[in-house]
């Protein structure tokens, strides 16, 4: 089955990494990890996050960008506090193909030359400046709920006792 794509680059929390697990499990979504990562898979904090749903997270690693870029094929989004479009003026509804949504370092984002190579790709959730950005799995999860949304749910329960 062809699947949402959630990649973390080199992410440093823990939680953050744990809850976007969670909401991996939670629709089916496959998470890349993309070394170094700055924290143990073993963390308490990563494992409490991702409570007891570990088991149903389809987790790949990878040690560097170029290994992650060679392994997978698809369309590939690029989030940043600064993309010139909205996450919502993208097309996510074709359920034949593979969407990966990249995310950098919590602290720097993802490389510099990474997103000047894919301007046209790179995109934003709006918001106020009250704030820089908004929190890691926050972001990933209205990303995933938004492609899965244009695919009208397909393979998701809609009511409770489906």
């Amino acid at each position: 089955m062809v699947a949402v794509h959630v990649v973390l680059y080199q992410p440093e929390i823990p939680a953050n990494t744990g809850n976007i697990a969670r909401t991996c499990a939670a629709t089916d979504s496959q998470l890349h990890l993309i070394r170094p990562l700055g924290f143990s898979t073993d963390d308490k904090m990563l494992k409490r996050a991702g409570l007891d749903y570990w088991p149903f997270v389809k987790i790949h690693y990878y040690d560097s960008l170029d290994e992650f870029f060679e392994k997978n094929e698809g369309e590939f989004y690029y989030i940043e506090t600064y993309g010139n479009k909205a996450y919502s003026d993208f097309d996510y509804s074709n359920p034949e193909k593979d969407y990966y949504f990249m995310f950098g370092r919590e602290t720097t984002g993802l490389p510099k030359e990474l997103l000047e190579a894919n301007q046209d790709r790179c995109l934003r959730i709006p918001m106020t400046t009250n704030v820089r950005s908004l929190n890691l799995s926050n972001t990933a999860a209205i990303l995933v709920y938004e492609a899965l949304r244009q695919q009208n749910f397909t393979h998701l329960k809609i009511k409770y006792n489906e």
